[in-house]
């Protein structure tokens, strides 16, 4: 995630429309801010997101420049690890349950220490019981999907 800087889409999907001076964040601020984010949640989703309100997905919607109001949703942060701050920029690692938006989480945080957050990067390294360590590489899946369609 990216401190100091706001989207509307939590992520680089839309324009900054904000920026915050984060000179007053601190390692430990940062450290002591993502306890917060442990164990059950209430999760307001993104409005940027595949939620449908009214048969019409949010994005949709969003994009219009329509406001939604979103319910809060029980997720669950099994784990919240900083794993590098190099400011503005704070990596991390999440172990959530199904229906948790990492965008919310974003948001939410850089709400928490009063200067905004964006998200610039996601990488999943597991859904379920499926790890990116399991994964086919795009040439293996070719070369499966060729033989069993031959």
């Amino acid at each position: 995630m990216v401190l100091g800087q706001t989207t509307p889409s939590v992520d680089l999907e839309t324009e900054i429309d904000a920026e915050f001076a984060i000179d007053h964040i601190t390692e430990a601020m940062v450290q002591q801010c993502s306890m917060l984010f442990v164990g059950k949640l209430m999760q307001v989703p993104p409005v940027y997101s595949a939620i449908k309100k009214d048969g019409i997905p949010l994005y949709k919607k969003a994009r219009k420049g329509i406001d939604v109001e979103i319910e809060a949703r029980e997720v669950e942060s099994k784990l919240f690890e900083i794993t590098k701050i190099d400011f503005p920029q704070v990596h991390f690692r999440l172990v959530c349950s199904k229906g948790f938006y990492v965008r919310s989480l974003v948001r939410d945080f850089g709400q928490s220490l009063g200067v905004g957050a964006h998200m610039s990067a996601l990488r999943r390294t597991r859904i379920g019981k499926y790890t990116v360590e399991e994964a086919m590489t795009m040439e293996d899946f070719k070369h499966a999907w060729q033989t069993a369609n031959s």
